[in-house]
């Protein structure tokens, strides 16, 4: 499904602040399934999704999303087959549009499309139907500027965006790290019931040993960016993932990886 072949990515080249990343780094990613990918700051995996997406380049190395190879295409032309949803609440929406001007955006992303005809009104009931599957009344406030949602329904919100036409893969970037733990939790259990119900391969880092426990099919941890651990669920307990997770010796990165 998502298959990373020799990929090699540094910073500040040829400097004395050089920081190689990743050097021959691969992994391969089964469709439908939900793969957590754990670390600490500056282990890579922000840097691993930003890679993925499109955001930054890489020196060496291969990306292909179901046989398509990426890595000539830029960020908005992966975004056809790529959804993702940042750690804040804010990245994934335009806080002055509406909900429906938020939804009808997402909808007809990487289309082409007029501002005039930005809200197709016979899709308005469909728009509806999926935002009552968040179980957050979001149905009844079309018309409401985002900016006045809490962020929890903001993050609801931009999960349903990045999923509306079903990308082949979905990137969860530290997407609840930014809300109360209650909150957090809700928008977990309405990510896996999105995951599941539309089978949609997902990578999604989190610094949260439970959620990694709780919500994926797989686990893998990432350190000096390799990966220095990868099991199914099932083979580990929470308490041994923490214990292996305290005993890294990890080191620092730049703040940027």
């Amino acid at each position: 499904m998502l298959t990373i072949n020799n990929l090699s990515k540094s910073f500040n080249i040829g400097t004395e602040n050089e920081v190689n990343i990743f050097k021959n780094f691969n992994l391969h990613i089964k469709k439908s399934e939900c793969t957590a990918v754990l670390g600490a700051n500056g282990c890579g995996k922000s840097t691993l999704f930003n890679i993925i997406s499109g955001v930054i380049t890489t020196e060496s190395g291969e990306i292909l999303l179901n046989g398509k190879k990426m890595n000539n295409l830029k960020e908005n032309e992966r975004a056809q087959f790529i959804g993702r949803v940042h750690q804040d609440p804010s990245k994934g929406v335009s806080p002055s549009l509406t909900i429906l001007e938020n939804i009808s955006l997402s909808d007809k992303k990487c289309k082409k499309f007029s501002l005039r005809k930005l809200i197709n009104k016979n899709k308005i009931e469909f728009y509806k139907e999926i935002l009552q599957t968040l179980d957050l009344g979001l149905e009844n406030k079309l018309d409401t500027e985002v900016k006045f949602l809490s962020g929890g329904q903001r993050q609801s919100l931009s999960l349903l965006m990045a999923t509306i036409n079903k990308p082949e893969l979905l990137l969860l970037d530290e997407h609840t790290a930014a809300l109360d733990p209650k909150t957090s939790r809700l928008i977990m259990e309405k990510t896996r019931e999105l995951i599941k119900t539309q089978s949609i391969t997902t990578m999604m880092i989190s610094h949260n040993v439970k959620d990694a426990i709780k919500f994926s099919d797989r686990i893998i941890m990432l350190d000096r960016g390799s990966i220095v651990l990868d099991v199914r669920n099932g083979q580990i307990t929470e308490k041994d993932l923490m214990d292996i997770y305290n005993s890294r010796n990890y080191s620092s990165f730049a703040e940027a990886v």
